[in-house]
């Protein structure tokens, strides 16, 4: 079962780049406010799934340094294609 926080994933922002970003451990859905506008999903395997729209690399920074404050492991950040759905988890 995947379970998934709602998010703004939806809003479009010029410029943006498309990121999935993997973490060992189950991110909390009170944590997506820390994540601005990132859906948020909880993988059956105990990983958690941040993906969406970043603006620039201050905010793929600033995204990264969230996830080592929260002491989440990164596994793997991914930028996705424009026609690559950005919740899919990648093999």
């Amino acid at each position: 079962m995947i379970d998934r926080a709602t998010s703004m994933n939806d809003l479009t922002l010029p410029g943006a780049e498309y990121y999935r970003i993997r973490v060992k451990g189950h991110l909390a859905a009170h944590w997506a406010d820390w994540f601005d506008g990132m859906t948020i999903t909880r993988l059956d395997n105990g990983e958690t799934l941040i993906a969406g729209p970043i603006v620039d690399q201050a905010a793929l920074h600033g995204m990264l340094n969230h996830i080592r404050d929260l002491g989440l492991p990164l596994l793997a950040v991914d930028r996705a294609g424009p026609d690559e759905d950005v919740n899919r988890e990648r093999s």
